[in-house]
């Protein structure tokens, strides 16, 4: 039996357009996947890092980072870094301090900024002043538990261990000496941040290249200050008797400060971060012990790497990015309007009650497609 013309090529059509439906769905989970054509299950490295090219990456204290550049085509490379345990007291809120155990000195410690696939090869010195037993996990790493297996230093030692950053993203490192020391000296400022780039940069929601004028890190800080039966902060005389103390008072489960960058106004007032109308920020946060969310009040993240890993495809247009406890997150946000922003933890109360926000004031022209004001507060008519 023959079939006119038109009747075949309508059959044709319809056939077409079965496959291209039949297979739409193929493409549209294809599209949300990183690029990678071996699964990250099957991934095989070669060499330990021993021939490679070496550079000394310089720390700097947050909310800043280190020199780097955003892309790095060339083969992977040892960056070399230097911590250096400090137990110090520093003040987390007006007339009220904490023994802190640091990572060079600050609380968060340092950000290191790698590319996929380099080696950081860390030395951790522990001086003789110090009280106690300190090591690092990365959770960037893989093995002997982050690395804290083969990092542990006394008072008056030093150790260098190397591992390579196989993951793209923003990861925790903390101190994790054993048993409940791991809290105690994590709720004492020990932990930090390492960004580890794709070599080719970063992607937008399109897969991209895109690129950033600035970036700050942001860590949130949970403190478990011990008080007195009048409740009182008290006045802790050792690092010692700080552990002692924190031994019972984290057990509460309810911090006494939740601050960001280790203090109370450490990012506001004339400590906050600043930024331009137009300027691409990047922002680091992270939370080593509890879970929090994050929110820029008059902005939003326009692109929202959740956990902090660049290898998977951003979310837009997040008005609140959350954190869980011993991870990070990135997000990156074109300012358009001036002014001052805040940037908090979105449980208000931990924000304006304990502590736990920044400010960016931003520099720039008002641009009133976005918003206008029609008319200022006067007598209700």
């Amino acid at each position: 039996m023959k079939y006119p013309i038109t009747l075949v090529v309508n059959f044709t059509l319809i056939n077409m357009l079965k496959l291209i439906l039949a297979f739409a769905p193929i493409v549209f989970f294809a599209s949300c996947k990183n690029t990678h054509t071996t699964s990250v299950m099957d991934e095989k490295f070669e060499g330990n890092g021993d021939h490679l090219e070496r550079f000394t990456q310089v720390m700097v204290p947050p909310p800043l980072l280190p020199k780097f550049d955003q892309v790095d085509k060339e083969d992977p490379k040892v960056v070399l870094v230097t911590f250096v345990i400090q137990e110090k007291k520093i003040e987390v809120a007006p007339g009220d301090s904490i023994w802190a155990f640091t990572f060079n000195g600050t609380v968060p410690g340092p950000m290191i900024v790698v590319h996929q696939n380099d080696f950081i090869e860390l030395t951790l010195k522990n001086p003789a002043t110090n009280t106690q037993t300190h090591n690092i996990d990365f959770h960037a790493s893989t093995g002997a538990m982050g690395g804290g297996d083969i990092s542990l230093v006394n008072p008056g030692q030093q150790v260098t261990f190397r591992f390579r950053a196989t993951r793209a993203g923003v990861f925790v490192y903390h101190c994790a000496p054993g048993g409940t020391m791991v809290p105690i000296h994590v709720v004492s400022g020990m932990n930090g941040a390492i960004m580890v780039l794709p070599r080719e940069g970063l992607q937008d929601e399109n897969g991209n290249l895109v690129k950033f004028d600035r970036a700050y890190y942001i860590a949130e800080q949970d403190f478990y200050l011990p008080k007195d039966k009048d409740g009182k902060v008290k006045n802790i005389a050792t690092p010692r008797q700080s552990i002692q103390e924190l031994a019972e008072s984290i057990k509460s489960l309810m911090p006494t400060n939740i601050v960001f960058n280790g203090r109370e106004g450490a990012l506001t007032g004339k400590n906050a971060l600043t930024a331009t109308v137009g300027e691409n920020v990047l922002f680091i946060t992270s939370q080593a012990n509890r879970d929090t969310r994050i929110h820029l009040i008059g902005g939003h993240a326009d692109l929202y790497w959740p956990g902090g890993k660049f290898n998977n495809k951003p979310y837009t247009d997040f008005e609140t990015w959350p954190v869980p406890a011993g991870s990070a997150a990135a997000v990156m946000y074109k300012f358009r309007q001036p002014g001052t922003y805040i940037l908090l933890n979105h449980n208000l109360i931990e924000a304006f009650d304990f502590g736990a926000l920044a400010q960016v004031k931003v520099a720039g022209t008002w641009d009133s497609t976005l918003m206008k004001q029609i008319q200022k507060p006067i007598p209700i008519k």
